[in-house]
């Protein structure tokens, strides 16, 4: 979906108000260390699209806090932004992160493998001189 240039300040905004409530005004440790990736704002700006990451073995229990204080995190913001309407917060983890790591490390195995065959290809593989 294209965005207009107003809609992506917005959802700007809307992602570092959240990232700033979870630094400094949510004390539930189960969500420290979690990095709020973006945020989507329908154009009513009644409903909230929040994705986050954090370490792959926390996911569930980071769901879980998340669910817990979305009514916290949501009143919040509304004090913190001046719109007519807190919007509804949804919490979904950002897959694309886990993908650019996966990716990442199938590129550094493969790099691996070709310097192994190009050794293997100018020696040889009798190890002995």
């Amino acid at each position: 979906m294209k965005q207009s240039a107003s809609n992506r300040k917005v959802n700007e905004q809307a992602r570092e108000v959240i990232a700033s409530i979870l630094l400094f005004d949510v004390s539930d440790p189960r969500l420290h260390l979690v990095t709020i990736t973006g945020c989507e704002v329908s154009y009513d700006r009644s409903a909230c699209n929040v994705y986050y990451t954090t370490d792959p073995e926390r996911y569930p229990e980071v769901q879980a806090a998340f669910e817990q204080a979305a009514g916290h995190i949501r009143s919040l913001m509304a004090k913190k932004l001046s719109w007519r309407v807190a919007p509804e917060l949804r919490f979904h983890r950002d897959k694309s992160v886990d993908q650019a790591e996966a990716i990442g490390q199938a590129l550094a195995s493969e790099r691996e493998h070709q310097q192994q065959r190009i050794v293997e290809d100018t020696i040889g593989t009798d190890t002995e001189f």
